[in-house]
């Protein structure tokens, strides 16, 4: 039987009965409807309502030394001797072969006070990111679980903890990935030493841990659960569309009062109840390189009229809409310069550094990029905060990386197993990527630099069970949100002859090495292969707009030649040029995003040297010959709006526009 009509019918039967399922620990509190994991809106923020605590800082650490199944670390203190960094990923952080090879549960674990003045209120811990399972304990009693290691979860311990008392909280994290989780991955062990190993497709480091900040914060008993804006914009007035809700203890007659600050902290406009349109008479529109935000805030007024809540979420009023082969922001034509880009440092690993951030968004802004794809999963919400800040379109990806088992980390891999089935990328798979999809939403959602969802990279597209796999969730990703376009990564061998999918998808998203992978080093062979493949999809799909999400050459900085040799810092200019010079030639093209902005850490293998290479930037952010390639090229306005590196600067600092007249 075809594992197309496997994966077919395995979609008609109980769950349960196509993979084998193991115990969950997930508290019951902790359950969202129909079992899937609670979703978290409204990153936590300090107003005269609310407050918070960082808990970021030195943690106790130690390694698990089971399954996490019958010793409870948890219970008392830690061993004491390790201190890890929060937030970090701990694998770079010893010097211990032990830890950073580790597969399974670390524990992180801190005492904690309540401040005194929190009595009556409802106070939390939520933790940013735990890749990629995560359990959090106060004292002796686990009180969240969440799986997926990118996005937030957070622990209600108002009834377990009294204000102005210490607890202990311990975090465990598992950085192991399974067929039941987003990204894959098995666990193999190793035949003489018994030593577990974890095998992944993806080709970057499955760096682990606390990556991200860990908060002890409060909300009033009656507070705001969630906010959705959603802008357009009519002649010169700005709309805002919006929904407020409510915690489940709210009491009737308590009123919402919405309330709109422009910039200058002016108020611009107002309505009341929970759902609504606010208009903003001439509105300043968010642009690429241009931002624009409002303050949307939100109130809890009861029938005395005293506030019970605030919350504020940054809005920036814009538009996104495809036409044929055209990407619109504002109802003008836009075209993506940028990168792919990973969350990596060394040492750090994934861990969010504010240094690291503003000094890649400073390095974007003298390169003359306009916009970055998430790759391969969300990125930290303040990564977020700040292209919404600074005018970067964003590409926003779900961790859907992996899931073509005929590529073996970045690299072809000949006689692999069909990636769809049930010993494979099964049912069980496409719970955990409808989870990740709801999740990346309802977090990222009122980000105005986001302009479209991306829900994987580099599926296996061209196989048997792909359509069955992504249909329902591109359908869900729609429900979802109607007001983005959605997209996903196509791999190389994912032709436009042999893909199944993409009609699935509003943008087709194209990785492509021509001249690398495949006719390496061959420049002019590669062009005439570039060319074929880019006709091909624009003459099988006119009416979609065409975005080269991934291109790119290893390159070790410091290496030259007067010839094409690879690795050398020449030939990766003379190769990005050579794209360059396809692109302009394609009218469906309106994005080229350089695989990658720099160079980062991957799996340990003989065709990797401490690393994916192909950055224009070296790990350590120095720039290579590309790099000042890149910011002195200014390439051709197409009809379709490519936007120039020196066009680019020239707007970054530039007034806002209004929003354009219809009369």
């Amino acid at each position: 039987m075809k594992l197309l009509t496997g994966l077919s019918l395995l979609s008609l039967i109980p769950h349960v009965l196509s993979v084998p399922t193991g115990s969950s620990h997930r508290p019951r509190s902790q359950s969202g409807q129909d079992g899937q994991q609670p979703l978290l809106n409204l990153k936590p923020q300090r107003t005269y309502s609310r407050d918070l605590v960082s808990l970021d800082g030195l943690w106790n650490f130690a390694l698990a030394s089971d399954d996490n199944s019958t010793a409870q670390p948890w219970t008392g203190p830690l061993p004491k001797g390790l201190e890890c960094p929060v937030p970090a990923s701990y694998n770079d952080i010893f010097v211990s072969q032990e830890i950073h090879d580790h597969v399974g549960w670390v524990y992180y674990q801190r005492e904690v006070i309540v401040p005194r003045g929190w009595s009556g209120e409802q106070y939390l811990v939520r933790a940013e990111a735990a890749t990629h399972h995560g359990r959090i304990y106060v004292n002796d009693r686990l009180v969240a679980e969440h799986v997926g290691g990118y996005t937030p979860f957070e622990a209600d311990i108002t009834d377990l903890v009294a204000a102005g008392e210490e607890f202990r909280l311990t975090i465990a994290v598992n950085n192991e990935l399974t067929y039941e989780t987003i990204p894959p991955g098995k666990v193999e062990v190793l035949e003489n030493t018994g030593r577990r190993v974890q095998d992944y497709q993806h080709d970057f480091f499955n760096y682990a841990g606390l990556a991200r900040s860990v908060w002890l914060y409060s909300v009033p008993k009656q507070h705001i659960r969630d906010i959705t804006v959603v802008t357009d914009v009519d002649g010169e007035i700005g709309l805002i569309n919006y929904s407020v809700k409510m915690s489940g203890n709210a009491t009737a007659g308590n009123n919402i009062k919405i309330c709109v600050l422009d910039e200058a902290g002016e108020t611009v406009s107002k309505a009341s109840g929970p759902k609504g349109t606010v208009r903003i008479n001439s509105v300043n529109l968010w642009q690429p390189g241009a931002a624009y935000l409002y303050q949307f805030r939100a109130d809890i007024v009861d029938s005395s009229g005293k506030v019970l809540d605030t919350y504020s979420v940054a809005t920036g009023v814009r538009t996104i809409k495809v036409s044929g082969a055209q990407f619109l922001i504002n109802d003008k034509p836009f075209y993506f310069t940028g990168f792919g880009k990973h969350e990596d440092t060394a040492v750090r690993g994934k861990g969010h550094d504010q240094a690291y951030m503003v000094h890649d968004f400073q390095l974007l802004n003298w390169i003359g990029a306009n916009s970055f794809r998430t790759s391969h999963y969300p990125y930290a919400e303040e990564v977020m905060d700040f292209a919404d800040r600074h005018g970067i379109v964003v590409i926003d990806e779900t961790p859907a990386v992996g899931l073509a088992f005929s590529i073996d980390a970045g690299l072809d891999a000949s006689d692999s197993p069909p990636t769809f089935g049930p010993d494979g990328i099964n049912n069980k798979t496409r719970e955990a990527h409808a989870q990740a999809i709801r999740e990346l939403i309802a977090r990222d959602k009122n980000h105005a630099s986001v302009v479209m969802w991306s829900i994987a990279n580099e599926p296996a597209s061209n196989e048997d069970g792909a359509r069955e796999y992504f249909e329902p969730l591109a359908k869900l990703t729609r429900s979802l949100d109607s007001t983005r376009p959605i997209t996903f990564a196509n791999l190389g061998s994912a032709t436009f002859e042999l893909d199944r999918i993409s009609d699935f998808f509003d943008v087709l998203c194209l990785n492509r090495y021509f001249g690398w992978y495949s006719e390496t080093g061959q420049i002019d062979e590669a062009e005439a292969e570039l060319e074929k493949e880019l006709r091909g999809w624009q003459e099988k799909f006119p009416e979609k707009p065409i975005i080269m999400s991934e291109y790119g050459a290893d390159t070790i900085a410091g290496l030259h030649s007067v010839l094409d040799v690879l690795w050398s810092e020449e030939f990766q200019v003379r190769m990005l040029d050579m794209y360059h010079r396809v692109f302009d030639r394609m009218e469906s093209v309106v994005g080229e995003l350089v695989w990658n902005f720099a160079d980062f850490q991957t799996a340990l293998g003989i065709t990797r040297v401490d690393g994916n290479k192909k950055g224009v930037f070296t790990r350590d952010r120095k720039p290579k010959a590309a790099a000042h390639g890149l910011r002195e090229s200014t390439t051709p306005n197409h009809a379709s709006g490519h936007t120039s590196p020196v066009a680019l600067e020239s707007t970054s600092s530039a007034t806002p526009p209004k929003a354009a007249s219809t009369s």
